[in-house]
């Protein structure tokens, strides 16, 4: 068959290309004079589209650069940094209170331990001196048991003293 040649213009490619986009409506000023030097400047200042393909819009960039915040000013920067240190000092400060109110508590913790598990040292008996006089007496007078008489009488008024007369 024959052959056909097709070409393609820059407005025709800018067309397809806006038709998926909602068209903005400006205002132009109306110079008949600037219009016409307005095209032949855009004719010229144009470049050739050859990559852009009929019917497909063109894609924007993946990765936009982003908007980093702004900076605070150095006296905000400033009053944080002051806040920042009163708070570690604070810090360091309860973590000492903290330190000293553990060890504190430990060694409540062990002496209320060993209070609890103390064997208590037993409290002497009374009259333990009379009483082991008055046996040793016993022992040596077994045939005349009335020369003890005066250490038994020893015996009995210190166990009255001490109220313990009743438990014998």
């Amino acid at each position: 068959m024959g052959e056909f040649t097709i070409q393609i213009s820059n407005d025709l490619v800018n067309q397809l290309v806006d038709d998926g986009l909602p068209k903005k409506k400006t205002r132009k000023s109306r110079r008949k004079v600037a219009r016409d030097t307005e095209k032949s400047q855009s004719n010229e200042t144009r470049k050739p589209e050859s990559a852009v393909i009929p019917g497909w819009p063109v894609q924007p960039p993946l990765h936009l650069p982003g908007t980093f915040p702004a900076q605070p000013p150095k006296s905000e920067l400033e009053s944080i940094q002051c806040i920042l240190q009163e708070s570690e000092k604070v810090l360091e400060r309860l973590q000492k209170q903290e330190e000293t109110m553990l060890q504190e508590v430990t060694q409540k913790a062990k002496d209320l331990h060993d209070k609890e598990y103390k064997i208590p040292n037993p409290k002497p008996e009374p009259c333990t001196a009379e009483r082991f006089a008055t046996l040793s007496c016993y022992k040596e007078h077994i045939k005349d048991p009335l020369k003890c008489a005066t250490l038994v009488t020893s015996f009995a008024d210190c166990l009255r003293r001490f109220g313990r007369l009743g438990d014998k």
